[in-house]
């Protein structure tokens, strides 16, 4: 049993954290683009592997049959944690961006029509944007999109006003990439189903700082990617309801995904086979199965308020270095602290902090429009996760000091 809120414990289940860098010890502040694993995971990996390494669901033998229980088995522990209904509702795909694309696919196809209209906010990923754009230049349906205040939180009244009886989607980010921001999520649902109007949610961003019920959440559709949540990259997930699910065409069409085949006619599987076309990441799910073992046994209401500690702190020591501002200051956010200086460009800034072994992210963060939005190129980014520390904080701070010192 992983000991529970005592993060010098945890920070000994990730063997990336021991590290150096540039001879300093790993400063790692880059989870809002991947997590470090925990050895569980990682020998799970190496297990399947090295003893049972096969294709699955097609195979009578031993290691096929084994290898099959144990993706299967990830299938249900994914339902399970996330408290869906039932385990068709749980589809496997390689990651967020695709489970996006699977039903932005479906819906330009079988459901948008000329005029419809998506919903989305200023604060997405490119990944919660292009589908949609997709989707609407296929289908002649229009885009719209919600505004963000100055504190990085959603326009809730302009929402409101947003929606109509030509909104066929609401899709939103559960948590900004960029601002840390927590949006909404059950008001959006409410004001949404009172006119019957299903909701997406991108979960990148909340999956690895919030225990998800999407029964409760009342959620059309939920999308997450593993790597996030201290699992491997190339896996995800796509949570829906299974009226939905039955209601989309296939994404892709291949192996698996079929009943019968003929030169004529195709009749396609069940869900959730129908959208996992072709052999899948077997290993990548069975190491998020591994994942969601590790996540279980932490206790998430003490981990929420560790990172609030955490994040409030790195919140009151970086705001007191001259010329830096934060860009979201959402009332309820997680882990992320997006920043600029005045004089100082956000690359120079990561470049000078890696010499000093402290990871952190620049750039735009996939959220141009977003940028835009707050009238810059691009942030520094620093995104925490429960196995970080405010000792670790301090060394950022201080590094971040002396490369201001340096570029200025």
């Amino acid at each position: 049993m992983v000991e529970k809120n005592n993060v010098f414990n945890l920070r000994n289940d990730f063997p990336t954290l021991k590290r150096k860098v540039n001879g300093k010890d790993l400063v790692y502040f880059d989870n809002g683009a991947t997590s470090q694993k925990p050895s569980s995971v990682i020998k799970r990996i190496n297990e399947f592997y090295q003893n049972e390494n096969s294709n699955i669901h097609r195979g009578v033998h031993t290691l096929s049959q084994d290898a099959t229980s144990a993706y299967e088995d990830a299938r249900n522990k994914i339902q399970k944690y996330i408290n869906a209904r039932m385990e068709e509702e749980i589809i496997f795909t390689k990651g967020t961006t695709d489970s996006i694309n699977l039903v932005a696919n479906g819906f330009s196809r079988e459901i948008l029509n000329k005029g419809d209209e998506i919903l989305i906010s200023a604060m997405e990923h490119h990944s919660n944007i292009v589908p949609w754009q997709l989707a609407c230049e296929y289908s002649g349906a229009k885009l719209k999109v919600c505004s963000v205040s100055d504190e990085g939180e959603l326009d809730m009244e302009e929402f409101k006003t947003l929606l109509s009886d030509k909104t066929k989607l609401v899709a939103i980010t559960h948590v900004s990439n960029t601002l840390g921001t927590i949006n909404p999520v059950k008001e959006i649902v409410d004001f949404s189903h009172k006119l019957n109007i299903p909701v997406l949610f991108d979960g990148a961003q909340s999956v690895p700082h919030m225990k998800l019920d999407v029964q409760d959440l009342n959620c059309d559709f939920y999308a997450f990617g593993a790597h996030k949540m201290f699992g491997p990259t190339g896996i995800g997930v796509l949570y829906g309801k299974k009226k939905w699910l039955e209601k989309l065409p296939p994404y892709q069409g291949g192996g698996d995904m079929i009943k019968t085949v003929t030169f004529e006619k195709t009749i396609y599987n069940d869900i959730p086979h129908k959208f996992e076309a072709g052999t899948p990441n077997i290993v990548g799910g069975i190491g998020l199965g591994a994942a969601v073992d590790y996540l279980n046994k932490l206790d998430w209401e003490s981990i929420h308020e560790y990172e609030k500690q955490l994040l409030d702190y790195a919140t009151t020591q970086l705001s007191q270095i001259e010329g830096v501002r934060i860009i979201g200051n959402a009332k309820h956010k997680v882990g992320v602290l997006s920043f600029v200086h005045q004089k100082a460009h956000h690359y120079d800034i990561g470049t000078i902090l890696d010499q000093l072994g402290v990871a952190i992210r620049t750039g735009h963060h996939c959220t141009e429009p977003l940028m835009r939005r707050f009238n810059v190129s691009g942030t520094a980014r620093a995104s925490f996760a429960f196995y970080n520390t405010t000792e670790e904080v301090d060394v950022f701070i201080s590094a971040l000091k002396r490369a201001l010192k340096m570029i200025l």
